[in-house]
């Protein structure tokens, strides 16, 4: 048997799943761990709790699925973007992560596009530009603020990177994370050596990029014997979490879009040719099919929004000093659907972590309006998840604004596996909303990619097109759809009236 596993490195917990050559799910595995806030809008984790979940997903997806050593073939990585891993001399990590939607890097971009000698130059460069949750500003924060950590650092690597070098002791990542770094050259798919020189980074920090199906090393003997498999084992490039769900969902050609409601939101479409959104607000990497590239759009609390909600609001604290809901989310979804269209003149700007598109504003600031003494717990829950989804729209505006063509959306993350989320996207977007047979994240994706660096399939490609099948799909209803369409710019022009205020609140 030629089994391939998938492995994402998630921000709330890693998932492990195994796959047939045919792409048929053998057994999955979760196991969670927590986030750090040790200051406001600071986000990390220590990697160590990475490594130890991974290990304890391969081997219950090794036990369940029944497989005996050889019996894996490859290995593919996927995991939350831009985090930075700093590690010394002995490959030792210096200091906890610093995670994506991690806001503390507002100087550091300032200096980055200074240092660009403007945003243009630096679009030109790497085709983005610097935005506080992405890598770059990360290590330039380090240098500036732990001068001590940054002296002793010789390697940054991606969450997904890190545990790559556990597995197989390679230095090596692939071209859509690193695309997340601010610092590839994002049209050639490789380095941007004159980027680096004018920030004074020695590219030796960096460690070699691979496409995302190509073969970066096989496990060592001591990783092999405690995950039960052999050193005949390959580790694929993979692919960063955005790209590996849409690979998962079959957005490998033109015309398909996908979004992704996780802890964060993602508006994913397809490009045979690099393009570029001039304003900077759309993000341009390079895609894990080989040769290719996607548009992205990200908002960083969607799924994440309504789990503050829960914890926050509707949730009591354990005698072990744990906070347990006292609602589920089901539930809370329920409460939310029998109220009326619009939450009856009650919006929510799910700017939680600030935020990234279009507003590209690490001081934007969640915000309740409209609240009367007639909403209830189910307006609130309703105009959470149409926020939510309004800010996904305004990705999906700018795509289409750029000409770029977007025939069939495919849904991803809890927000198609829940039917009346799924529908409120095809309401808000005015297009039909498929669900995917297998749904089962970026973990599917990357393990794709490894049936690809295994040798079943010539290409990603042809890896989809036998593997990756639609369910069910909402179509717009139409009069839902025309109270969208006249709530949608209020939610727009709520941000305008307060973004001037939001920095004062900090």
């Amino acid at each position: 048997m030629a089994v391939c596993l998938g492995i994402d490195v998630g921000t709330s917990g890693t998932k492990a799943l195994a796959i047939s050559p045919e792409g048929e799910i053998l057994a999955s595995a979760s196991s969670n761990y927590g986030c750090a806030h040790p200051k406001p809008l600071w986000s990390e984790q220590d990697p160590e709790d990475w490594w130890t979940a991974t290990v304890k997903v391969v081997r219950a997806v090794v036990k369940q699925a029944k497989l005996k050593p050889g019996d894996v073939a490859a290995i593919g990585l996927s995991g939350q973007m831009h985090g930075s891993v700093f590690l010394d001399k002995a490959a030792k990590v210096i200091r906890p992560a610093i995670l994506w939607n991690d806001q503390r890097t507002a100087a550091e971009c300032e200096e980055i596009e200074s240092r660009a000698g403007g945003r243009a130059k630096l679009i030109q460069m790497v085709a983005n530009p610097a935005l506080t949750g992405f890598t770059a500003p990360k290590i330039l924060w380090l240098r500036n603020n732990e001068p001590k950590s940054f002296a002793k650092t010789v390697k940054v690597l991606l969450p997904k990177d890190e545990i790559r070098r556990r597995l197989t002791g390679e230095f090596a990542t692939e071209v859509s994370d690193a695309s997340g770094t601010l610092l590839l050259d994002v049209v050639h798919r490789r380095w941007s050596q004159p980027l680096l020189d004018k920030l004074e980074l020695d590219a030796s920090l960096l460690p070699t990029c691979y496409e995302s199906e190509e073969v970066t090393g096989t496990l060592t003997a001591e990783v092999a014997k405690q995950l039960g498999l052999t050193t005949a084992c390959k580790v694929v490039g993979g692919a960063g979490d955005c790209a590996a769900g849409a690979v998962g969902n079959g957005i490998v050609k033109t015309g398909l879009l996908a979004t992704s409601i996780g802890t964060s939101g993602v508006v994913f479409v397809h490009s045979d040719e690099p393009q570029f959104d001039p304003a900077g607000r759309l993000h341009t990497f390079c895609h894990a099919v080989r040769g290719k590239w996607h548009m992205m759009g990200v908002i960083l609390s969607a799924g994440g929004s309504l789990q503050w909600f829960q914890d926050a609001l509707c949730s009591s604290l354990g005698k072990n000093g744990v906070r347990k809901p006292t609602v589920s989310f089901e539930d809370l979804v329920k409460e939310a659907a029998a109220t009326p269209t619009g939450a009856e003149g009650l919006q929510f700007l799910p700017y939680l972590a600030g935020e990234r598109t279009p507003h590209l504003d690490p001081h934007a600031r969640g915000a309740l309006i409209g609240l009367t003494l007639a909403h209830g717990r189910g307006h609130i829950v309703r105009s959470i998840l149409e926020g939510v989804t309004f800010a996904l729209r305004d990705s999906l505006e700018i795509i289409e604004g750029l000409g770029v063509p977007v025939k069939q959306v495919r849904a991803g993350g809890g927000g198609a596996k829940n039917p009346f989320w799924r529908q409120m996207q095809a309401d808000v977007f005015g297009k039909a909303v498929s669900a995917m047979a297998a749904d089962e994240g970026p973990a599917y994706g990357v393990a794709l990619l490894a049936a690809v660096g295994a040798g079943h399939y010539k290409d990603i490609s042809q890896a989809c097109a036998a593997a990756v099948k639609t369910a069910e799909s909402s179509k717009p209803d139409a009069r839902t759809r025309k109270v969208y369409d006249q709530t949608f710019p209020v939610f727009q022009g709520l941000y305008r009236a307060l973004k001037a205020e939001f920095p004062k609140l900090g």
